[in-house]
């Protein structure tokens, strides 16, 4: 399997509904280093997995709605706990429409799974990993 992976990062504000998240309960900043891994079983003919510049550029436009905001007041993230594990998600669905969409550019309806890694902190992260299903 080969991949390719790009990096970026953002920074949020949030804070947790449940006794479980004690502290974190307050709102309270992050900042991610976030991970993004494109793999394919064979190269493309050009021999790369993915235009790097192209994925590095379609990870940008995903973070940039959830940089600098408060994830709280986002419509789309209403009533849920936005923990690192539910980011990757969130992350990754949107990668995945990118590689399906074209916006990863030629050959990208032939990554087989990604896998997005938000780093917390230096002794912290969390994943998601799926194949990417395109049509």
């Amino acid at each position: 399997m080969y991949a390719v992976e790009v990096r970026d990062h953002v920074m949020i504000a949030h804070s947790f509904r449940g006794d479980l998240f004690g502290p974190a309960q307050a709102l309270h900043g992050a900042t991610f280093i976030v991970d993004v891994a494109f793999f394919r079983s064979e190269l493309m003919a050009e021999g790369v997995v993915v235009d790097i510049g192209r994925a590095t550029e379609a990870l940008k436009a995903v973070l940039a709605p959830l940089n600098y905001r408060n994830l709280d007041e986002l419509p789309q993230f209403a009533g849920r706990n936005t923990t690192t594990e539910f980011l990757s998600r969130h992350i990754f669905d949107a990668m995945a429409e990118a590689a399906r969409s074209g916006a990863l550019g030629p050959g990208g309806e032939g990554i087989d799974h990604i896998r997005v890694t938000l780093h917390e902190s230096h002794v912290a992260r969390a994943w998601f990993e799926g194949a990417v299903a395109c049509a």
